[in-house]
C-alpha cells in the first residue's frame, strides 16, 4: 500500500500536477481521474490532489488550461466526424485520404501544442525559481538593514541621553557661576561700605600729658 504523503508541495509536485491534468482535459477525461493517477505518482490522496489543484496549481495554467481544452474540443469534432464518415462506405473510402492526413495533421499539431505547454511550464518553473531566490536575497537585505536600523536608533537613543545629561550639568554649572558672581559682587560692595565708614569715623591721639586730641 502506498503511503499517504503529508509533507509540502514541492515544486516537481506541482509540475506533474499540472502535466497530468492537462493531459487528462485535452483527452476528454475527468479531472477526478487526473487526480487519481497523481496520487498514485507522487503518494498522495486524490482529494489532496484535487485541493491543490484549485486552491493553488490551476491559477498559473489558465491559459494552458483553455489550450487545453481548445484541443478537446477539435478531438471531439473530429470523433464525430468519423462517426458521420463511417455512415456511408463509398463517401468514406473516397475520403479516407484526405482524413489520414486531417489526422495526421491534427496529431502533430497536437503534439506541437503540448510541447510548446510543457517548455512554457518548464521555462515558467526556472522563472519562479529564480524569482524566489531573488525574493529570498531582497528579504535577507532588508532583514540586515532592519538590524542595522534597529542598531542606529538605539545609538542615537544613548547619544540623546548624553546630550540631556549634559545640557543638564551646564545649566547647573551656569546657575552655580551666575550665584558666585552675585555673591563676590554683594561681597565686593559690602567691602567698599565698611571702608567707606571707617574713613568717616573721627579719630583720636593721646598727647604728652595723656589727654585725647581729634586728628582731623
Amino acid at each position: 500500500m502506498t503511503a499517504i504523503r503529508q509533507d509540502a508541495w514541492s515544486d516537481e509536485d506541482d509540475l506533474i500536477l499540472a502535466e497530468v491534468t492537462l493531459r487528462h482535459i485535452r483527452e476528454g477525461s475527468t479531472q477526478l481521474s487526473a487526480f487519481e493517477e497523481v496520487g498514485e505518482k507522487i503518494g498522495r490522496t486524490a482529494a489532496a490532489c484535487g485541493f491543490r489543484w484549485n486552491s493553488f496549481v490551476r491559477k498559473k495554467y489558465e491559459a494552458a488550461i483553455q489550450i487545453a481544452k481548445a484541443q478537446r474540443q477539435k478531438r471531439n469534432q473530429q470523433k464525430k466526424h468519423s462517426a458521420f464518415a463511417a455512415v456511408s462506405h463509398s463517401t468514406a473510402v473516397l475520403e479516407s485520404g484526405s482524413d489520414a492526413a486531417r489526422s495526421h495533421d491534427s496529431f502533430v499539431e497536437e503534439s506541437i501544442s503540448f510541447d510548446a505547454v510543457i517548455r512554457f511550464l518548464r521555462q515558467w518553473k526556472g522563472t519562479y525559481q529564480e524569482m524566489s531566490r531573488h525574493i529570498r536575497q531582497l528579504e535577507k537585505e532588508i532583514g540586515e538593514k532592519q538590524d542595522e536600523l534597529d542598531r542606529l536608533r538605539s545609538e542615537n537613543d544613548v547619544l540623546n541621553k548624553q546630550v540631556n545629561e549634559v545640557e543638564t550639568d551646564y545649566r547647573v554649572v551656569n546657575d552655580d557661576y551666575k550665584a558666585l558672581i552675585q555673591i563676590m559682587d554683594r561681597a565686593r560692595k559690602l567691602a567698599f561700605l565698611v571702608e567707606e565708614e571707617d574713613e568717616n569715623k573721627p579719630r583720636f591721639k593721646m598727647d604728652a600729658n595723656g589727654n585725647l586730641e581729634r586728628i582731623d
